[in-house]
């Protein structure tokens, strides 16, 4: 075969598979298109979510993020897929560093860094606000987990951001940090590990793996080891140990007098660190909507689709109002 006509060949290769995607999509009443986007001079990888059979209107739209160390194809999919499935238009990202977004400064990559993924949400915010099918003026925030602090961060004071909402969210303080991580003696020896790591340029561990593994950030299986659920062949699975100090001194319990937002949380008792929403929520100016949900695991929130059920339908009547 002829350079060119094998060329020829393989755009329409590509092109056949990416109608085939976007049917996929279709039937299942959402179409996606990937979409990139910059900040701080990197470029990260995005994808709108849409309703099929979506209005000529432009649709209110929700931005989505997911726990630590996790892809956009994770647990934020599952819920811009339920935001679609109940009206809106959802958008999930990798953050810089992660996934199929570019690096971090420094060209590091797979570091947990709050400032960063911050600023990563804000421009994330004003690049959907610049989208056709989105209407600017109804732009709500979900953040998952770990990313509900960023969120919280990231929608404070944005003019651009009518309401914002967090499943399960692991909003520490430092009484939290010091109770999770071993007290003051287990926090400081993590961030002597971090500014070791640091030095030289970086330490990477795999992220997950199963109960009892050594050498690894989560080793307790579950959810991000288990290919059914969120062990994704987009996962990277691996974890930064520079990223440990930023992590530790992120307190986002704190402070919660500088959300301006109208706010929901979905959380319960038996998911990580109750205690830290309770905090943030006593702190609050406003009002905030809660449900507890009773019997269900930090990972159900991530995927069982009972648990997802309940917490997006919270989630979309909390951003349809006014």
């Amino acid at each position: 075969m002829k350079p060119k006509s094998r060329q020829r060949t393989t755009v329409l290769l590509a092109t056949a598979v990416a109608v085939i995607l976007t049917a996929s999509s279709a039937l299942a009443g959402i179409t996606t298109r990937t979409l990139t986007f910059r900040n701080e001079g990197a470029a990260l990888s995005g994808t709108l979510y849409l309703p099929a059979d979506a209005p000529d209107a432009r649709l209110p739209v929700v931005v989505v993020t997911g726990a630590w160390t996790s892809v956009e194809e994770q647990m934020p999919s599952v819920y811009a897929r339920a935001m679609v499935e109940r009206g809106f238009a959802a958008f999930t990202f990798d953050f810089r560093g992660w996934g199929k977004s570019g690096d971090l400064p420094g060209r590091a990559r797979f570091k947990e860094d709050p400032k960063a993924k911050i600023s990563d949400i804000r421009a994330a915010i004003e690049f959907v606000s610049t989208l056709a099918e989105v209407d600017a003026r109804r732009i709500n925030g979900l953040g998952i987990c770990a990313s509900s602090g960023y969120m919280v961060d990231a929608v404070s004071g944005n003019p651009l951001v009518r309401r914002v909402g967090l499943v399960a969210p692991w909003l520490q303080n430092d009484e939290i940090v010091r109770a999770v991580y071993g007290g003051e003696k287990g926090v400081n020896a993590l961030v002597s590990v971090s500014r070791a790591a640091a030095a030289k340029g970086g330490e990477i561990i795999p992220a997950a793996g199963p109960k009892g593994a050594k050498g690894v950030l989560m080793p307790i299986g579950g959810y991000y080891h288990d290919p059914n659920r969120g062990a994704v062949p987009q996962y990277d699975n691996k974890w930064n140990q520079a990223g440990w100090e930023g992590w530790l001194t992120y307190h986002p319990a704190e402070n919660p007098g500088r959300l301006n937002k109208p706010l929901a949380v979905v959380h319960s008792e038996a998911a990580a660190i109750p205690s830290g929403v309770k905090t943030f929520v006593k702190g609050l100016a406003g009002q905030a909507t809660l449900r507890w949900l009773e019997n269900v695991t930090q990972f159900d929130f991530y995927d069982n689709p009972e648990d997802v059920r309940r917490a997006a339908d919270v989630m979309a009547e909390h951003f349809r109002q006014n």
